[in-house]
């Protein structure tokens, strides 16, 4: 099945027959493409086929699928579907001309279809069409498909293939002798073509403008979320990244500020606490920074100790940072504490300073806690939500479960490469019908040539530079950081939190970046024998920075191991 899932908000007609088709028997070797769009149709400027199936052997069958309840064939030649206005342009109509779209841009790309049975019809999903409809030369009975064949959808498709290859037959001299096709490589090949190569129809300001307007909108679990907020004292908010748990925090500020409180939103990466602050400058009232940041500023530290260490880090700052606060009594403590990222914060020592710095304390405060327990822990801390729970025992749990970040397509390659259990089910976002691109490496193999293609390919299909980042789990050794070729050195900068300038594609390791995003995401250097722990998470977090389009280069025997198979 293409796409792996059925969007929500798909018609419930097309919902029954896509999951009659999954789940039916026999249709292994089957490719069944959902929702096609038609961009050279030979009626409209642009299309759509609701189903196109791809039988090995048999032929080629495209559908539309009407859902409505009631269906009439007027006397005037028009059709009254539903609640729907009459209209000239039938179902029968729109399958054939979508199909022999299709078949126009398949000859164009030189698939032999002499042999091969390329078919229309309509699948009425709502009533029984083959005993109301009456017979018509506008159709074939063979044409029709009903409620009733809801039930064994793969019989349905060979019925209607089979007594359209007999059509074809008295029509043309020879059609299926020696058998017909496609073949399973030719129905591969085919599938390939129509997608997504075929879906090419959206120019780059339509893609940004849908992007910025499904991004921002609030969804009905967010204000859900929101009304937990303000009907519990203290709440953790958890969900796999991309779920808006940064967007909540940030509107959680705003909303604690403007009921006249004063507080702190706190995260632990030093480029999200650089957006984060951009973005909420001017709330009065309210300190943005990371956790550290907060730490050095109580302890009085300007500058960071040469050659500070972990223990410096782990121990000595928290020390200093609580004096100041024991020391400092009332003044120094806020109303409301919230903490993004809370997964990498949450151990004895730094729970200790977080207990210090909101009135009442962990127990008895006003908290509003934000993290990813599940693979995005990649700071060795695995045990955080356990100390959490320990030191905030009334501290109610809201679980995000939709994406709202990344396009569904995405989505689902994190679940299969970073096995998250159960993984990304409900989608924000419309699939847009292009699958993400993983291009293998060699283990030593120079990555340059493979990251040039990638950015050009991108700017190519309309993204700014400024919209790509490179991210990879190496530093100083990543690709972008140490390439030598000319292009690349020239268009690529250090990250710093900020928006890149026009021009410049930004890098970074994927530690640095998480909690940030990207229209398009280039992650290099993924071997799981240079990277020495978590693996599983930085993958996990490298490609849910991604919006809307990712390119992962990976070494080989890693994307077989990723993949389960062997090395």
């Amino acid at each position: 099945m293409m796409p792996a899932y059925c969007p929500d908000d798909a018609p419930p007609g097309e919902k029954a027959v896509y999951a009659a088709l999954r789940d039916g028997e026999g249709t292994e070797e089957w490719v069944v493409l959902h929702s096609l769009g038609i961009a050279d149709h030979v009626r409209q400027v642009e299309g759509e086929a609701d189903f196109v199936v791809l039988v090995p052997d048999t032929g080629i069958l495209v559908i539309e699928v009407k859902s409505h309840r009631s269906i009439d064939r007027r006397s005037d030649g028009t059709w009254k579907l539903g609640n729907d206005a009459p209209t000239a342009h039938g179902p029968f109509r729109q399958a054939n001309e979508a199909m022999h779209s299709l078949r126009s841009y398949l000859e164009r790309k030189h698939v032999d279809l002499r042999s091969i049975p390329m078919l229309s019809a309509v699948w009425f999903t709502g009533v029984r069409a083959r005993t109301m409809l009456p017979a018509n030369p506008e159709w074939h009975d063979w044409q029709v498909i009903d409620s009733e064949d809801v039930k064994s959808a793969p019989a349905a498709i060979l019925r209607t293939l089979a007594a359209g290859t007999t059509h074809l037959d008295d029509k043309i001299k020879y059609f299926s002798y020696g058998g017909v096709g496609p073949d399973s490589e030719t129905a591969k090949r085919i599938a390939n073509l129509l997608r997504p190569k075929f879906e090419l129809v959206t120019v780059a300001g339509d893609r940004r403008r849908a992007r910025e307007s499904q991004l921002v909108n609030f969804i009905e679990e967010q204000f859900q979320a929101l009304d937990a907020a303000s009907d519990n004292h203290a709440v953790l908010f958890t969900g796999p990244a991309g779920s808006g748990k940064t967007f909540l925090a940030m509107e959680s500020a705003r909303r604690e500020i403007a009921t006249g409180n004063e507080g702190r939103l706190l995260c632990f990466n030093r480029f999200l606490g650089k957006r984060l602050a951009n973005d909420l400058a001017g709330l009065n009232g309210l300190r943005v920074s990371t956790f550290h940041q907060e730490l050095l500023r109580l302890a009085g530290i300007d500058r960071v100790p040469e050659g500070a260490g972990p223990t410096f880090w782990a121990d000595e700052l928290p020390e200093r940072a609580m004096e100041t606060l024991l020391d400092g009594g009332s003044s120094l403590v806020s109303d409301f504490l919230i903490i993004d990222e809370i997964q990498d914060v949450a151990t004895d020592t730094h729970l200790d300073v977080l207990d210090l710095l909101v009135t009442g304390g962990l127990r008895e405060g006003r908290l509003l806690l934000f993290g990813d327990f599940e693979r995005q822990a990649i700071f060795d801390n695995e045990t955080g939500r356990d100390r959490l729970r320990s030191r905030a025992p009334y501290m109610s749990t809201y679980k995000l479960m939709q994406n709202c970040r990344n396009l569904p397509r995405i989505g689902y390659q994190v679940n299969l490469l970073s096995h998250l259990q159960p993984g990304y089910q409900q989608f924000r976002r419309q699939d847009d019908g292009i699958d993400p691109v993983f291009r293998q490496y060699q283990a030593g193999q120079d990555q340059s040539a493979l990251l040039t293609t990638a950015i050009r390919g991108l700017k190519d299909d309309g993204y700014e530079l400024s919209e790509i980042v490179v991210l990879s789990p190496l530093r100083d050794a990543s690709t972008a950081a140490s390439t030598s070729d000319p292009w690349l050195r020239q268009i690529l900068k250090p990250a710093d939190g900020l928006t890149a300038r026009p021009g410049q594609v930004q890098y970074s390791t994927i530690h640095a970046f998480k909690g940030l995003e990207a229209p398009a995401v280039v992650v290099t250097d993924l071997d799981a024998a240079t990277t020495t722990d978590n693996f599983d998470a930085l993958l996990y977090v490298g490609l849910t920075r991604a919006t809307d389009r990712l390119i992962a280069l990976i070494e080989a025997s890693t994307l077989r191991r990723a993949v389960g198979g062997t090395t």
